[in-house]
């Protein structure tokens, strides 16, 4: 069966490009520089640990590479990095760039009402620095 990303996620975010096995996604709130790094696996793997142990090792490393280059590249003040899952059960993992200024701070960007969409000239940039850094989509 192929992998099928969950329409939720789709309409929400713009997809930058691919980390090893993962699609990474943007999310289209231009308040957070807040990304989502999907693993392509089978359906019904929806936590971390059912993922098989190469694939875990992977996962967490491009989390990791991810938050670096997040943290690097917009100068936040904060990474957070979560696998929650309770509205969308497609596993995917949270790695949000948070600012003291920004509107949910200190709380969680998933709660927060206010939103504005990326520009064109803001997403250019941002995919074009995604694809400087891991190369193309």
């Amino acid at each position: 069966m192929a992998f099928e990303l969950d329409p939720r996620l789709a309409r929400s975010s713009v997809e930058l490009g691919r980390l090893g096995r993962c699609r990474v996604l943007l999310k289209d709130n231009a308040h957070f520089r807040w990304l989502l790094l999907v693993p392509e696996v089978e359906e019904g793997l929806t936590e971390l640990h059912d993922l098989p142990d190469d694939l875990f090792r992977e996962v967490c490393g491009s989390a990791r590479e991810l938050s670096a280059w997040v943290k690097q590249s917009f100068a936040v003040d904060k990474v957070n990095v979560a696998a929650i899952g309770n509205i969308v059960s497609q596993l995917h993992i949270h790695v949000a760039g948070r600012f003291q200024s920004d509107p949910a701070w200190p709380g969680t960007v998933w709660a927060c009402e206010e939103r504005r969409p990326f520009t064109p000239e803001e997403l250019a940039t941002i995919q074009a620095a995604f694809i400087a850094r891991f190369g193309s989509v």
